[in-house]
């Protein structure tokens, strides 16, 4: 059973800093793509960021581009999600995602998902 564990969120202060954390389980993960989705309260989920498990390519959403960067280590099937220079419409449930193949920004195209993790961001 493909489970995915978010954690790593948090209250920060605008300006911070804040590592959260996708750690996979169930399958072999080096032919998936993970992806990094938020959902502001009232808002649609978007899609923030995503990697390639195999490659380790990525990419960003352009409202979060050059703040925050997802790596992975394969041997702890871990995901990371680093994001600096932290802005007040930063704030949201951060979810990972896992799918079959390469980065997707489409929500549909996703399997797997965590429960998710609460990033705030105060002014």
């Amino acid at each position: 059973q493909v489970q995915l564990v978010e954690s790593g969120g948090g209250l920060v202060q605008a300006g911070d800093s804040l590592r959260v954390s996708c750690a996979a389980s169930g399958r072999t993960f080096s032919s998936d793509a993970m992806g990094w989705f938020r959902q502001a309260p009232g808002e649609e989920r978007e899609f923030v960021a995503g990697i390639s498990w195999s490659y380790g390519s990525t990419y960003y959403a352009s409202s979060v581009k050059g703040r925050f960067t997802t790596s992975r280590d394969n041997a702890k099937n871990t995901v990371y999600l680093q994001m600096n220079n932290l802005k007040p419409e930063d704030t949201a449930v951060y979810y990972c995602a896992s799918r079959k193949g390469s980065i997707s920004v489409n929500i549909e195209d996703y399997e797997y998902w965590g429960q998710g993790t609460q990033v705030t961001v105060s002014s």
